[in-house]
């Protein structure tokens, strides 16, 4: 059954939200206050890149199904069932999560509800918050019971955020256990087409899915930071990490997922939440939980640094005078998310010890641009890597992992690669004459 929805937000969680419900067969109302981004998106322009979403969004503005407004009163009127998907940055100066932005959307919506209605939120929140919120929309909205919040976190992957809406591989609502009310029947209702498909769906209690997100995020994020560990000790044996990645990968207690060992994770979403679980176990008096995520998180940034080193050695030992040719802006192929992003960090670095730094990526030059507007910025690969002493991949562009080590010899000044996601083919790269730096490798 159809469903008249609003989602509050048309950043990148909310735009492809909204797009994804009208594509199930919903009408959906996009609500932002930022209404130069709302007349891009009702153009069907995205302000972000993001594979298969464009046409999603334009063939629902086209079929009438979905539409976008700053009116929180339109969109209390329109509709019965409200997404809210607003940003939780990390707090200036902080380890925790601001949630001004979802709080704002609570305190002017709930006012405005005037029949049975469900919002149910999906930005990522420390723990205590849905609570808290669901406490307030009773508080506000003039049908006051009938008014209810439950917590339906999002699980995107940037790359497949489209197909991560549509056929996700769970669906979590936490619901106030001591009034579940309707949102579990309305849930259902609006993820009928992905019920059907037998997509697991878990009912739990408020706490349960803020918990969820923040824990799968903080169990990638370990995952990561471990192999990243494991490669130092292999880097100081003279093993090899991709095979023992391999090797350890082909047990199904572990898997091969997530085990790439490289510069590290970055974006809007593993860094700043991996800091707010951070912050809320520490509040929380949880020590260990505490011990355990400030030292995935503090690997990670070692990472960066290490790449620092390795190229400075790379470069005789000195940045100075060194020509840097950075492939690599966003934090991960397939997006133009540049938040947090390791290998702009690492250009940053370098450049600031004396070097010449010039980056490329194929998606990510204007927000890496407006991010670090010192650095150099080269329109392709070759004049990128034109007069370099050490090339550096840095995130893994399809582009970048097929390069001919042949063709990319005529432009630069010395035959050195850092490899820093280990995406290349070392024996490749050392018999047509380069040398070849990978990480944890030897």
């Amino acid at each position: 059954m159809s469903r008249k929805i609003a989602v509050f937000g048309t950043g990148y969680l909310g735009a492809t939200h909204a797009a994804c419900m009208a594509e199930l067969g919903h009408d959906v109302l996009g609500v932002d206050v930022d209404e130069a981004k709302l007349g891009k998106l009702a153009a069907g322009e995205l302000p972000f890149y993001e594979p298969g979403l464009p046409e999603v969004l334009r063939r629902n503005i086209e079929n009438g199904r979905l539409r976008f407004t700053p009116s929180y009163q339109e969109a209390a009127d329109f509709a019965d069932v409200h997404f809210v998907a607003v940003g939780t940055p990390q707090k200036h100066g902080e380890l925790a999560a601001d949630l001004r932005y979802v709080d704002a959307v609570i305190e002017s919506l709930a006012p405005l509800l005037s029949r049975p209605s469900v919002i149910f939120g999906k930005s990522t929140v420390p723990a205590g918050t849905a609570a808290r919120l669901n406490g307030r929309v009773r508080e506000l909205a003039p049908v006051r019971d009938q008014a209810e919040l439950a917590w339906n976190p999002e699980f995107l992957r940037e790359g497949f955020a489209v197909k991560d809406t549509l056929h996700p591989d769970r669906i979590v609502l936490g619901v106030d256990s001591a009034r579940p009310g309707n949102a579990e029947a309305v849930a259902r209702d609006v993820y009928a087409p992905q019920l059907e498909q037998n997509i697991p769906f878990l009912v739990t209690d408020l706490a349960t899915a803020e918990l969820v997100k923040t824990s799968a995020n903080a169990f990638l994020a370990t995952k990561i930071s471990f192999i990243n560990a494991i490669a130092e000790v292999c880097e100081a044996t003279g093993a090899d990490v991709s095979v023992l990645a391999d090797a350890i990968g082909h047990d199904a207690r572990i898997g091969r997922r997530f085990l790439n060992a490289g510069i590290g994770f970055g974006g809007g979403c593993l860094p700043k939440d991996i800091r707010a679980f951070i912050a809320m176990a520490g509040e929380l008096g949880a020590g260990q939980a505490f011990a355990l995520l400030r030292e995935v998180d503090s690997i990670n940034m070692r990472r960066r640094n290490k790449m620092v080193e390795l190229a400075r050695e790379a470069a005789g030992g000195s940045f100075i005078g060194a020509r840097i040719a950075v492939l690599g802006a966003a934090f991960k192929p397939d997006s133009d998310d540049v938040r947090d992003s390791p290998a702009l960090n690492i250009a940053g670095q370098i450049q600031l010890q004396g070097a010449a730094v010039s980056v490329y990526d194929p998606e990510a030059m204007q927000n890496a641009r407006q991010l670090f507007p010192t650095l150099q910025y080269a329109t392709d690969v070759c004049s990128a890597c034109s007069g370099a002493d050490v090339v550096m991949i840095l995130t893994e562009w399809g582009q970048f992992t097929s390069l001919d080590p042949y063709e990319l010899a005529k432009s630069v000044r010395q035959r050195t690669i850092i490899d820093g996601r280990n995406c290349l083919s070392p024996e490749g790269w050392r018999n047509a004459g380069w040398t070849y730096r990978g990480i944890g490798k030897p």
